[in-house]
């Protein structure tokens, strides 16, 4: 599709939105340690319930923020939930304590991220047959975030260790300026759809969209692919410090490594493989890129073949946006709101229960096993993502 000026705001958006995010991953043992975690299992325990707890709060509210969406438009929807975000990472860099930190996670999870709003505009801009690819773009810009948030978070930790939310609030509140002045609205009003009380219940919406006509297996696929897939987030950091010893600048270096190569597979990968091969057979190739990746990991024990894997689970990436792509193409443009915002709560649902699994996983295999294996929890994604593999074949008959 048109690299149009609306797409390009979505994007830089969202670049500016992982920024914010990743900034934050390389402090996470040491943020853990100054409201009172004693050791690096403890903290990935504790940074898990914070992942969970906002992952809870987005699942009540992702069909909730996608169906307003869908009825006032994505615009408006989308400036809310930048600037809850902005108040988020200022009550994260002011506190003190493990629960306001946990408070600050709950107020970001009302939001509903911005990730639902910005895909059903996407959806409303590009064709059907576009979405695969203009969803891969989104995990480009995705990528390009991720190269600039963890160094930045990384670097700015020497400062202090609340600079990085300084930082990224004060990318939030810039994205709500920038989109008051520049974003227009996607949906016609003719393509808008009322708000109901049914609306209000998340589980009711869940079971709308699994009885829609064959939106089940895509959205199967998604809750199990994001469940095996939140490995990386959830433990990168505390797995980095624990197997190889490093530090916050190491740990932020490793993932804008890997935010390159998202980018890279993103934007430049994807939509070729997309031509070449079709849809279904570049998500085949994205889950066997996920097996071995998360394979090589789970047995990983030198630094020098973190970076030999870190391109094989950069390709497993274009997985997601197939999948979202798979699933909007099945309804219409007045339901996209509610399909986005269905995907974004069965990803909140991996993202509830993934991190309590991975840092249980985790800790247990380096504090209380016999067997020492700190690569264990990539070893049950592995599992996850193969039994996903039958399902992901039968989208060849829709």
């Amino acid at each position: 599709m048109k690299l149009s000026g609306p797409f390009l705001f979505i994007l830089a958006t969202l670049m500016i939105d992982a920024i914010g995010i990743g900034i934050v991953f390389p402090i996470m043992p040491d943020l853990m340690a100054r409201v009172g975690a004693g050791s690096t299992a403890e903290g990935a325990l504790w940074g898990g319930i914070m992942m969970s707890a906002y992952a809870a709060t987005m699942f009540l509210c992702g069909p909730i923020v996608g169906s307003l969406s869908d009825a006032f438009g994505r615009r408006p929807i989308l400036i809310a939930a930048l600037a809850t975000l902005t108040i988020d990472y200022v009550i994260m860099a002011m506190a003190e304590t493990y629960w306001l930190l946990l408070v600050g996670r709950i107020i970001a999870g009302m939001a509903g991220a911005t990730y639902i709003t910005a895909t059903a505009y996407i959806s409303d801009i590009a064709k059907p047959e576009e979405r695969g690819a203009a969803f891969g773009m989104i995990g480009a810009a995705f990528g390009i975030g991720f190269v600039l948030g963890p160094a930045l978070g990384g670097m700015a930790s020497g400062w202090h260790i609340t600079a990085p939310f300084w930082i990224a609030a004060a990318l939030s509140a810039l994205n709500v300026v920038f989109g008051l002045l520049i974003l227009p609205e996607s949906l016609k009003p003719e393509n808008r759809r009322p708000f109901g009380r049914g609306d209000l219940n998340p589980f009711a919406t869940i079971l709308r969209a699994y009885a829609m006509p064959g939106l089940a297996v895509p959205l199967v696929c998604i809750l199990v692919f994001e469940f095996a897939n939140m490995v990386y987030p959830t433990l990168w950091a505390f797995w980095g410090r624990e197997r190889f010893g490093w530090d916050g600048f190491t740990i932020g270096l490793s993932l804008s490594a890997y935010g390159v190569l998202v980018a890279v597979v993103q934007a430049g990968l994807l939509p070729r493989m997309t031509r070449l091969f079709g849809d279904l057979r570049t998500l085949v190739f994205a889950l066997g890129a996920s097996v071995v990746g998360l394979v090589g990991f789970g047995f990983a024990d030198a630094a020098w073949m973190v970076a030999v894997l870190l391109p094989i689970a950069a390709a497993s990436d274009m997985a997601p946006p197939l999948l979202t792509a798979f699933a909007a193409n099945r309804v219409g443009d007045d339901l996209q709101g509610l399909v986005q915002g269905v995907i974004a709560s069965l990803s909140s649902v991996a993202a509830v229960a993934a991190p309590l699994a991975f840092t249980g996983v985790f800790e247990y295999f380096v504090s209380d096993s016999a067997l020492y294996l700190p690569g264990a929890p990539y070893l049950l994604a592995v599992i996850l993502v193969l039994a996903i593999l039958p399902l992901v074949l039968r989208l060849r008959h829709f």
